[in-house]
């Protein structure tokens, strides 16, 4: 074979593709896992509105309404910089009929704590579940090399 004048830059750009593809796509089924596993962790028990929540504090949160739950989202996968960015969270607009405070801001007082100190998170587990569980079968299977070390 031989060696042309821009061969190298051809393989490259086609390596560099191939791997910008499969990047996004690896990013756009680990934010769909960890969308997934959120919602399963934030369905854990139900309970009408100003009864006991059967959620243990630490635990994911109990379903009143099914509106937190059905708010978690994740946005497109997006160029960022030099690298890929999508977000998994709650979307905005989503409002329970029994009150006004919106399921972003309720979300994060129960990610993070209410007043009384008690948290039940949903949105860390699942993330921390993505990432040790979920990227590393999807990376090996898109590159078909096994999860990078650091």
């Amino acid at each position: 074979m031989e060696l042309r004048p821009g061969l190298f830059t051809r393989l490259f750009a086609e390596i560099s593709r191939d791997g910008q593809t499969k990047t996004r796509r690896v990013l756009t089924h680990l934010a769909l896992a960890i969308e997934r596993q959120a919602k399963i962790n934030a369905s854990v028990g139900a309970h009408p509105r100003g009864t006991p929540t059967p959620a243990s504090p630490g635990a994911g949160p109990a379903v009143i309404s099914g509106t937190l739950r059905r708010s978690i989202t994740h946005t497109p996968v997006l160029p960022s910089g030099t690298g890929w960015e999508t977000k998994v969270g709650t979307g905005v607009g989503f409002t329970p009929p029994y009150g006004r405070t919106p399921s972003s801001r309720y979300g994060l007082y129960l990610e993070t704590g209410l007043k009384n100190g008690v948290s039940y998170p949903f949105l860390g587990p699942a993330y921390r579940f993505g990432i040790t569980t979920v990227a590393p079968q999807l990376y090996a299977t898109v590159f078909r090399t096994p999860w990078p070390r650091l």
